[in-house]
């Protein structure tokens, strides 16, 4: 590997770049401790120990730290790394820490989240924002069927919070209320329970 470039990052540390854009994030007394320059190769021998005395630890405080403030999927700890400059073998190291010490388990998450939206959020929100944040939907799945989102409970609380009476609505009002529910992720088959429902007493 050729180091190609080396860029600040910040007040104290550079981008080392090397061949194919490959990056690393060093602090200015570790390129000069590891006599790195640009237009020189760096050896596989040096690249391991940085990665081993340097980035294996800072990688593992880093994650450790994101944790602190909230919990977090692999895959936006993953993210928050790459953007961090810390190359896929920091990365795998520090996950696997996590995991190895039960700091780190997506199927925990999932069932965290779900307790904690299923009260406000539509099943298919809370769908969408997991696979956003990394979560398999087979993981997703088994977390729903224990732990079902209950919308026909957020649905009457937003009928009554909005002041709504349904059966006193014609046809125009009514889709427009049952459209503002679809928007918010709700099924079509909760939006009817729930509007038949409220013909009769609640």
């Amino acid at each position: 590997m050729t180091v190609t470039e080396i860029v600040p990052f910040d007040k104290r540390r550079s981008k080392v770049i090397l061949e194919d854009d490959f990056t690393l994030v060093l602090y200015r007394g570790e390129i000069r401790k590891f006599g790195i320059e640009e237009g020189k190769p760096l050896s596989e021998d040096t690249y391991q120990e940085i990665l081993q005395e340097v980035l294996f630890k800072r990688a593992r405080e880093r994650v450790l730290f994101l944790l602190k403030s909230s919990d977090k999927t692999e895959q936006e700890l993953r993210r928050k790394l790459k953007d961090g400059g810390y190359p896929k073998e920091a990365a795998d190291y520090a996950i696997n820490f996590l995991k190895e010490h039960r700091f780190l388990n997506d199927f925990d998450y999932g069932q965290r989240y779900v307790e904690f939206n299923s009260g406000r959020k539509s099943e298919r929100q809370i769908r969408y924002e997991l696979q956003k944040k990394g979560l398999d939907k087979e993981v997703i799945q088994e977390i729903l069927s224990e732990q079902p989102v209950d919308e026909e409970a957020q649905i009457r609380a937003y009928v009554r919070k909005k002041c709504l009476k349904p059966e006193e609505m014609d046809v125009k009002e009514r889709s427009r209320m049952m459209a503002a529910l679809a928007r918010r992720g709700f099924s079509y088959d909760s939006i009817s329970s729930v509007l038949g429902g409220l013909y009769s007493d609640d």
